[in-house]
């Protein structure tokens, strides 16, 4: 296994981030701990990326270890391969979610392949970023949520921050990572609040869930940008009577079921939210899972409050297409409410 030599030289103090920000101290972190960490996209090198992640690193690290590229995602892709099986860990960035099909091919093909095709001789461990998600009035390719795609590929790990500091310490795990990460940031929250973050090197733990909220009526489980909503709608909830537990998927391949079935065991229902299409999407293999696992428990069916099965509309429909805490708050009583309504049928129907 390869190590990462520890001659980080940073200066260890508590600031308060937003989440891209906390990206970009992730960055300048693993850059500072190894000279094997590279950073390489499209416009990332002068001027800092399109959303800024990676701003200022050229200037501190060299343009040898931050590179500009040509808009080209399946060469970037390939590059970064061939990149880290020779003894670098490379931080790739696809400048949008939408851009990524193109690299699809490398990384399904080679990336995810590398360590099973060489049995164990190669390794590949590289982190490809992508701002991801819509809710930024965005034109089309520019708020893709297909995360589902990559959680199918046997190989790849997915990783998908929520917060300032989980994006700081998640990226920080990712980037020291032997295996192949897609590290997808939901650039609705790029911005949206800040949270301290002590930068001390401490990654956090990868194929994990994390548990935001304790309850003991309903498990709210998602992840991303639509994580914001699901607490809003615990408090919501909460002030109705409902306690809810809110478990942060986080990464969501390989996928923590254990947390969750603990949770959904505990609780007796379930709700998945996430803002991708709703067919085949990571909801449906947590709501599988939850049912196989859990079914004794359970006290009403698992829910699922998802995107619709359709493009990503315009900005006019946008909000509309995006899960709201109303309608996680609608659905959680309703589902809530379902033992109750059996009940009551099951009286009517012993009166017929």
């Amino acid at each position: 296994m390869n190590q990462i030599a520890k001659n980080c030289d940073t200066n260890m103090t508590t600031q308060k981030l937003s989440l891209l920000e906390g990206v970009n101290l992730a960055l300048d972190y693993a850059m500072s701990e190894s000279d094997q960490v590279v950073v390489l996209g499209e416009d990332i090198a002068v001027n800092g990326g399109v959303f800024r992640a990676t701003d200022h690193l050229r200037d501190k690290y060299g343009v040898k270890r931050v590179m500009d590229t040509p808009l080209a995602e399946t060469m970037i892709a390939g590059m970064t391969i061939g990149m880290a099986t020779q003894g670098l860990r490379p931080v790739a960035e696809i400048q949008f979610m939408g851009f990524i099909y193109a690299a699809l091919e490398q990384l399904i093909g080679h990336a995810a392949r590398m360590r099973n095709r060489t049995r164990g001789r190669l390794t590949c461990p590289l982190v490809i970023r992508a701002p991801y998600g819509g809710g930024i009035h965005a034109p089309e390719h520019h708020c893709e949520s297909t995360e589902a795609i990559f959680a199918h590929v046997p190989g790849l790990r997915v990783v998908i921050p929520s917060s300032p500091k989980r994006a700081y310490g998640l990226l920080l795990s990712a980037i020291r990572s032997n295996d192949p990460v897609i590290f997808l940031e939901p650039k609705r929250i790029y911005r949206i609040s800040k949270s301290e973050i002590e930068n001390n090197g401490e990654g956090m733990p990868l194929d994990c869930c994390f548990i935001l909220k304790q309850g003991k009526d309903m498990t709210l489980v998602s992840w991303g940008a639509m994580i914001v909503e699901t607490m809003k709608a615990a408090e919501v909830l909460q002030e109705k009577g409902i306690s809810c537990e809110v478990v942060d998927v986080a990464s969501i391949s390989p996928l923590d079921h254990q947390t969750i079935v603990n949770s959904v065991n505990k609780t007796g229902r379930c709700m998945v939210i996430h803002e991708a299409a709703r067919t085949c999407g990571v909801g449906a293999e947590i709501a599988a899972t939850v049912s196989e696992q859990a079914f004794p428990f359970l006290k009403a069916p698992v829910s699922r409050i998802t995107g619709y099965d359709t493009i990503m509309p315009y900005f006019k429909n946008e909000n509309y297409y995006l899960p709201s805490v109303e309608k996680i708050v609608d659905i959680a009583i309703e589902t809530c409410g379902f033992e109750q309504l059996n009940e009551a049928q099951e009286v009517g129907h012993a009166s017929l």
